[in-house]
């Protein structure tokens, strides 16, 4: 062998070992006689030994072999050049047994030894996985559209039947403050209950009803899927809003049958601890930043009162008391049971009441000097008052200005 021909086997074998591909030579009859050691790393074997001399088809899926001896006659036939990417998806067959996706280029050329035929062979298992990924991302972007779509879907629906709610409402609202203003025109403390009643409405029902309003406008602009967040914060604020109003009427209504006596005790046997530890659980919900409700019990658990009218009243000092007092601040609640009477306490360390407002607290649509930043109808201490008397209860309190407030509520056994 000349100089010459060792320079180039030695340049073949460099290309040929070293390329960063598999490379698989092979005869007319379809039988190994060159792979390259890349080749080797990719079917997971030691040394070209174990290849050379066996039928191609040893890397390939045993399902494929009828169809591909066919095709590779006909290959070895026509001589046609193929080059990466073209035709079905391929599958290789590691040592092991394992399937792997594979991309093959294929040429052939004239040697001592007849016709043979020269594979490419490239892994693109990575490239399967991303391409399965971007489908799955697909399917899930597709069906969060479809989501996307029905909600606002429901969207529309809900803000049309509570608009319809709302205006209902207005028009029964509308009709009692005309039979109010009848009647309040007959005394001089009726019409200035009237003038306070319409003067706490008008604003009360202006800011819901203009946050619906604009949330509502809000929402039919964002169309994207990425603004959902968008959506969601505008759909929470007019969920929180129709809440406002529906408190607000209820208190409206109960004012109302209380004082025409269509509400009574319903006495009951019931265990207090239980409820109020679901109630405290219940209005967390609602609480800033910080606040937290600590409920402590002694005594007795069972209590002979009306559940519905007790809840009302412990759900109404609780709500006072996360509303008046700011974040990271504690509410305390306590009930002490014990043979003859019921305690119930509720202390904040919220805004506190002056001296001058406390003796007018208890009165119908009353708001302190310093509450009328904070919303509110003046209605629940009024409503939880009465509640306590038709329970046949007392409720006294004691109060200093930016200390807070505690409630004290008694009932005889």
């Amino acid at each position: 062998m000349t100089k010459t021909n060792q320079h180039e086997n030695e340049r073949f074998e460099a290309l040929f070992q070293y390329a960063s591909m598999g490379i698989l030579v092979a005869n007319s009859e379809g039988s190994i006689i060159l792979a390259n050691n890349y080749l080797l790393l990719q079917f997971g074997y030691d040394n070209s030994d174990e290849l050379v001399g066996k039928k191609i088809e040893t890397l390939i899926p045993s399902r494929y072999h009828p169809h591909h001896v066919g095709k590779r006659d006909e290959y070895m036939a026509t001589r046609e050049r193929r080059p990466m990417g073209i035709g079905r998806d391929l599958y290789g067959l590691r040592k092991d047994g394992k399937e792997f996706p594979v991309e093959i280029s294929l040429s052939n050329y004239n040697s001592t030894e007849g016709v043979c035929s020269i594979a490419f062979v490239i892994d693109i298992s990575k490239r399967k996985e991303i391409e399965q990924a971007l489908m799955k991302q697909k399917e899930q972007l597709a069906d969060i559209n479809s989501k996307i779509e029905e909600l606002n879907n429901d969207l529309e629906e809900k803000v049309e039947l509570r608009t319809q709610q709302l205006q209902n409402a207005m028009l029964e609202l509308e009709a009692s403050r005309d039979e109010l203003t009848n009647a309040l025109g007959k005394e001089k403390e009726l019409s200035d209950l009237k003038s306070r009643f319409v003067s706490m409405a008008s604003h009360e029902f202006r800011t819901p009803l203009s946050t619906i309003l604009s949330s509502a406008s809000l929402v039919a602009k964002y169309t994207e899927s990425e603004e959902q967040d968008k959506r969601d914060k505008h759909i929470k604020r007019i969920k929180s809003a129709v809440n406002n109003l529906t408190d607000l009427l209820n208190e409206f209504l109960s004012i109302g049958r209380i004082e025409d006596g269509k509400i009574t005790a319903n006495f009951t046997d019931f265990n207090i601890k239980e409820m109020l530890t679901e109630i405290s659980s219940e209005i967390q919900g609602i609480s800033k930043l910080g606040q937290t409700i600590q409920y402590e019990h002694s005594g007795n658990d069972m209590v002979h009162l009306d559940v519905s009218l007790l809840r009302n009243v412990i759900f109404n000092l609780l709500s006072n008391a996360i509303k008046f007092s700011p974040e990271n601040a504690p509410i305390l609640l306590s009930t002490k049971v014990q043979e003859k009477d019921i305690c119930i306490r509720v202390k904040d360390a919220g805004l506190g009441i002056s001296v001058e407002d406390q003796t007018h607290l208890f009165e119908r649509f009353f708001r302190g000097a310093n509450a009328t930043n904070i919303q509110g109808t003046g209605l629940g201490l009024h409503i939880v008052s009465k509640y306590i008397e038709l329970m046949e209860g007392r409720i006294d309190f004691e109060s200093k200005l930016e200390e807070g407030t505690e409630f004290i509520i008694k009932f005889n056994q």
